[in-house]
């Protein structure tokens, strides 16, 4: 659920009416629920804690450092893939020691970064990283801390894009190679091997994988344990799917559940990594009507964002649900079959791509130019994903907290864009 609700014909953020900030911020505008960040947060950190687990915040899916201050306030730590990221979480105040540094691609610069600042540990992607790992430690006198990330070959039932851990992915290394780098382990003197890290996918709406996954990995360790190998903590990723177009995703409960079988009574520390589901459905993503057009029987609307704001669409085919502001029904309560007063619509943006679309054959009621439309479940994957392609400043970001609303990033102007080019 979110903090996004019509009252008297308008949508707010909390107690904020969405057509004020639009307004006072103008458009494109990514606007946030503190409420409703928090509110996932606490879900899954409560889910997850009668097995010894904790949450680890994923960066990727809204970085903003307002953002990241407000959950590392509430205790989370942080899943970050970049040494960017884990700036960031300094520039927050998150703790290093409460992060956990992934990416499948790590440089020699952010290993050392990473270990420089002490995080909690560093998903190890394969032997050749770990190689470079212990050397880099080495060098600097220091014992790294590392779960090897294991691709355990379940198939999520997601789309392929945010597959993870099929073995015909990039990512981790299957249990055979897993078991040859541990029993090598003695080889590496600087690291400390002591975890092991699976995430299968993102968008998650089914249990089944899930638990087939932490049932794979957790006998894997099972197995190292017995055959003497320290193994302390177990980061079973996240991935754990939200509400975008139906109530098809499973409750946080559910997947905790799923794991807790295979996890009581072994002492484990367990981490998961959830990223979509805290920050999914606190954001959204207001734009402005520009033109309506008809031709070859279809219905344009164009409208001021597009995929520089908000590329889902665009690159997965992802739903969003897209409204107007100012209307007597909720669209959640609507479903999706024709109702009286709806018509299909394509609603696209103005970027010169025919892949610049935001929504395609969508019901929609009539609209006109100078209309606010609301692009829901943006605040994963939106911001943090957009780009200046067209030239195009990024849009700036709004927290709501109550009856109070601040922004969080102002919006950027073409003289930003040009400043780093002026050499």
């Amino acid at each position: 659920m979110d903090d996004f609700r019509y009252e008297n014909g308008t949508l707010k953020a909390e107690g904020v009416d969405l057509e004020e900030l639009a307004r006072a911020h103008g458009t494109p505008l990514y606007v946030y629920s503190a409420a409703t960040l928090l509110d996932h947060y606490r879900k899954v950190r409560d889910a997850f804690a009668p097995l010894g687990g904790w949450v680890a915040y994923s960066l990727k899916a809204c970085s903003n450092l307002s953002i990241l201050r407000l959950l590392a306030r509430e205790g989370a730590g942080f899943d970050v893939v970049s040494g960017g990221e884990l700036v960031r979480v300094r520039e927050a105040g998150g703790s290093p020691a409460r992060t956990v540094f992934a990416g499948v691609g790590k440089t020699d610069d952010e290993l050392e970064l990473a270990l420089a600042l002490g995080v909690h540990h560093l998903n190890v992607e394969s032997r050749e990283e770990l190689e470079r790992l212990d050397k880099l430690a080495g060098i600097h006198g220091l014992v790294a801390r590392a779960a090897l990330r294991i691709n355990p070959d379940v198939d999520p039932k997601t789309h392929r894009y945010i597959t993870t851990g099929k073995k015909e992915n990039k990512f981790g290394v299957d249990l055979a190679t897993a078991r040859e780098i541990f029993a090598e382990r003695s080889c590496f003197a600087h690291v400390d091997l002591k975890g092991v890290h699976m995430h299968i996918g993102s968008q998650l709406t089914e249990v089944a994988p899930f638990k087939e996954a932490v049932e794979r990995v957790v006998a894997f360790a099972d197995d190292q344990r017995r055959a003497g190998v320290d193994l302390s903590w177990l980061n079973l990723g996240g991935g754990f799917g939200i509400w975008y177009s139906d109530r098809a995703a499973r409750p946080v409960l559910e997947f905790a559940q799923a794991a807790a079988p295979f996890l009581e009574g072994k002492r484990y520390e367990v981490i998961v990594e959830p990223g979509r589901f805290v920050a999914g459905n606190a954001g959204v993503l207001l734009a402005r009507v520009i033109d309506v057009k008809r031709t070859a029987g279809r219905r344009f609307v164009i409208v001021d964002a597009g995929m520089t704001e908000l590329i889902r669409p665009s690159l997965y085919k992802s739903y969003h649900r897209v409204w107007p502001v100012r209307s007597s029904e909720d669209p959640r309560a609507l479903g999706e079959s024709e109702k009286p007063g709806l018509e299909l619509a394509d609603v696209v943006g103005p970027i010169c791509e025919s892949t610049d679309f935001l929504a395609l054959d969508r019901s929609l009621p009539e609209v006109a130019r100078g209309d606010l439309l609301c692009i829901f479940s943006a605040g994963a994957y939106g911001f943090s994903m957009s780009s200046n392609y067209n030239t195009r400043p990024r849009p700036p970001e709004v927290l709501v907290e109550g009856e109070r609303a601040r922004v969080i990033r102002r919006r950027e102007t073409v003289e930003d864009l040009l400043g780093p080019e002026r050499v």
